[in-house]
């Protein structure tokens, strides 16, 4: 057998780098190298080890060779195979090390693959994609994958990290030790990279970095497929064997047109939703509990993972992991796809706006600002003490720009909510003078924000047909719906989402609802408002999650007046935002008139529906509330005039918006609109928000076509069986010929007090 030779000297300062985890190469001085004289030189990194042994596999044969101890871990030496020299450029045979730590060699059993025997594993096209900013599906060339790599199976480790002195890995399968596991950086490309063989599924791991001043810090991956359970925070090795069942599904979607389809969006914290479900238990109860309701969508607040359970996925430090508190990945996709064979969207509420300031996360990742600008007058975001993004980099664009792609093809969520996006698009957003600086232009607009907002809504509509994004944007940016080629003001052009919530149209209503109802006779304006610009945008009418906490109370809690006032005022305010023009989207809890604020450790209080409700009438209190949700959603999916024109001022019309005062203050209080279908089909929807019933109120209607003759009730929020008096007369109105608020022809329906009804021709 033959015998290792000394190696040629490592040089000191590569012995110093290498110790240090300081080096950009390691795979020039460990694993094996062809000699000018046509020996094998190895050389391995082994702290702690006593011992380390080649063991060759060349042909048949198979020979070992001890490598010579060259001190702090080193071992190495030169061997000429038994078969002789080897070419300069010959291929050197598989090989194993054998790492005795006590008094025998070969105490790691059958030992293990060399991790600096293997070429690169990441190509030159991903390198040079994600250089440009255009990789758009980055993950599969950064993070950790499992692949056969020179025909052994492991795991390549790749992270951007382009101001580090090196980087490490470090994980369960090394002790949290990563001396022996330096990686080798990648040309100019900033990507470090090692292919580690025989580390599978399951692996935790993180990247030791190595700053500019020599300071070491553990990093979780930010290219995570999987990570930990908080407060645990290292990254997990996953590869999802997940095999989809909704085709059909993507299918209609692909070919749906979201505008002029109804849109009922049941928005859920999924943690409180029912608190301990895993992610396939809520696959089972949320999805039945949601197709009984009748909502078209869930929205799901924040999936991704995040350190801090109180901040709702709101500070999110894993942009490509589902939060491993309920699940792994692959039980979150069992999730989705639950709901899409159910037939709901899933819709996922992301966040590109800021990202936490942990140290084991994204802040300062190498040692500079790498993904927060570098200005720290625009790193520190001045409202949530988190960081944010450098848009302008576009290696963080492509990160986030990737990030969203990747929820909607390897999840298969349907669209995405973009939080905060005002904070994105504004330099002096929450700043005082002095506190921010211009654009080249001298605004205060954020080009940059622009710039990936237009990017991320462009790639995701290309890529992934009939997905929808919608904005929480609260100024009046223009073109916040507008497609990204549409020259807006200021010359941004359109951010190319598909949705704004609307909230200017939640803020009036919220306000003049929670007036006392002698109030409100004089405050129609306020209500009636959102009309003047609600053909500005492509709108969803949002009561979420933001409006039930921090002592704002629950939708019920706002109301004025005794419980069954309050409850009246909640039915009737839901039957008239159903009704409204834009999409619905409604927070849980609120479908059965929650009377407690949302805690995200509580969840939705639903003992509140295994009574009759305070006031004890049968089908009454919070169930009667629930019930008239259930038909709300009915009702309104069945009706495109509820949906079909919402972007289109031909889909409505004003009969009577509460200020005429027909019949005195309480006709002030009473709110009437068309609602059309692209066939002319209409629905008549009046509000009275008065605290006294209005009998025989004249309101105008069409004639011709469908228009003519009886007028049917198909909801009334008073009906007895949501809880209320039952007073909204009999169903039926006769269209009489007596022109009324410029119509030929008019209808006089009672109208209870705190109440909405709908009516169709019959």
């Amino acid at each position: 057998m033959p015998r290792a030779g000394a190696a040629a000297a490592l040089p000191p300062e590569d012995r110093k780098r290498l110790l240090a985890g300081a080096h950009h190469d390691p795979h020039a001085h460990l694993g094996a190298r062809i000699t000018p004289g046509g020996a094998v030189r190895f050389r391995a990194l082994r702290p702690y080890a006593r011992s380390v042994t080649v063991v060759v596999q060349d042909g048949e044969e198979e020979w070992r060779a001890g490598l010579l101890d060259e001190g702090d871990g080193f071992f190495a030496g030169e061997v000429t195979p038994p078969g002789g020299p080897l070419a300069g450029d010959g291929e050197i045979p598989g090989y194993r090390l054998l790492v005795g730590y006590g008094s025998g060699p070969g105490e790691d059993g059958d030992g293990f693959v060399d991790p600096y025997g293997f070429p690169p594993a990441v190509g030159e096209l991903d390198l040079r994609l994600f250089g440009e900013g255009r990789h758009e599906v980055l993950w599969r060339a950064l993070g950790a994958r499992t692949m056969t790599h020179g025909g052994v199976a492991g795991t390549r480790f790749t992270v951007w990290a382009p101001n580090a002195q090196g980087v490490r890995v470090a994980g369960d399968f090394n002790n949290w030790d990563g001396t022996a596991f330096p990686m080798r950086r990648l040309g100019t490309s900033g990507v470090w990279e090692l292919f580690l063989p025989e580390v599978g599924d399951g692996a935790l791991y993180k990247f030791e970095v190595v700053r500019d001043d020599g300071s070491r810090v553990l990093h979780a991956d930010p290219m995570a497929r999987a990570a930990e359970v908080p407060p645990a925070n290292a990254s997990v090795v996953h590869t999802s064997t997940y095999r989809w069942g909704d085709g059909d599904w993507l299918d209609r979607r692909a070919a749906g047109s979201p505008h002029a389809a109804p849109l009922s969006v049941y928005e859920i914290h999924l943690p409180s939703w029912r608190p301990g479900l895993t992610y396939r238990e809520l696959a089972v109860q949320l999805t039945a509990y949601v197709r009984d309701m009748g909502f078209t969508h869930v929205e799901l607040m924040p999936c991704a993972e995040h350190p801090f359970g109180g901040s709702w996925g709101y500070q999110v430090t894993g942009f490509y992991a589902p939060t491993a508190r309920l699940g792994g990945p692959d039980d979150f996709k069992f999730l989705v796809d639950s709901l899409h064979r159910a037939g709901i969207g899933v819709l996922m509420d992301w966040v590109p706006a800021h990202f936490p300031r942990d140290e084991w996360a994204l802040a300062r990742f190498d040692g500079s600002s790498l993904y927060e600008h570098p200005d720290p007058s625009r790193a520190e975001h001045p409202d949530w003490g988190t960081l944010e993004f450098d848009f302008g980099r576009r290696e963080v664009r492509n990160f986030l720009v990737s990030s969203a792609v990747h929820w909607c093809e390897e999840f298969h969520i349907d669209g995405l909510r973009v939080d905060a996006v005002a904070s994105m698009l504004y330099l002096d957003y929450s700043r005082g003078p002095g506190e921010w600086t211009p654009n080249s232009r001298g605004g205060r607009e954020n080009p940059d924000a622009v710039a990936l907002l237009q990017e991320m809504n462009a790639t995701l509509h290309r890529r992934c047909p009939g997905v929808i994004t919608a904005a929480e944007e609260s100024t009046t940016w223009d073109g916040v719906t507008r497609a990204t080629d549409h020259a807006g003001e200021g010359g941004f052009g359109g951010l190319g989402f598909d949705f704004k919530w609307n909230m200017g149209w939640m803020h009036d209503s919220l306000g003049y609802v929670q007036r006392e109802p002698a109030e409100r006779a004089y405050e129609g304006g306020q209500l009636a408002r959102a009309m003047t610009y609600a053909y500005a945008e492509n709108f969803i009418l949002p009561v979420s999650h933001d409006e039930v906490v921090h002592g704002k109370r629950p939708l019920v809690g706002k109301m004025p007046g005794e419980a069954w006032q309050q409850r009246a005022n909640h039915r009737a305010f839901l039957g008239f935002m159903w009704a409204h023009p834009g999409k619905q989207l409604l927070f849980m809890g609120q479908e059965f008139a929650q009377d407690s604020e949302w805690s995200d450790e509580r969840g939705p209080d639903w003992r509140l529906l295994g009574s009759a409700g305070a006031d004890g009438a049968d089908g009454g209190g919070h169930r009667g509330v629930q019930d008239l949700v259930r038909d709300l959603n009915s009702r309104y999916t069945s009706t495109p005039a509820l949906w079909q024109l919402d972007t289109d001022p031909a889909g409505f019309s004003w009969v009577e918006d509460g200020s005429s005062g027909a019949a005195g203050a309480a006709g002030e209080s009473v709110f009437a609109f068309l609602r059309f279908d692209a066939a002319g089909d209409p629905l008549l929807a009046v509000s009275n928000f008065s605290s006294r019933q209005v009998s025989s109120y004249r309101l105008g209607v069409p004639t011709g076509g469908a228009g003519d003759g009886d007028w049917r009730k198909v909801l009334d929020t008073d009906d007895v069986r949501y809880g209320g008096s039952g007073t909204g007369g009999d169903g039926t109105l006769k269209s009489e010929a007596h022109p009324a608020h410029g119509y030929p022809a008019s209808v006089t329906p009672t109208l209870p007090a705190l109440a909405t009804l709908w009516f169709r021709p019959a």
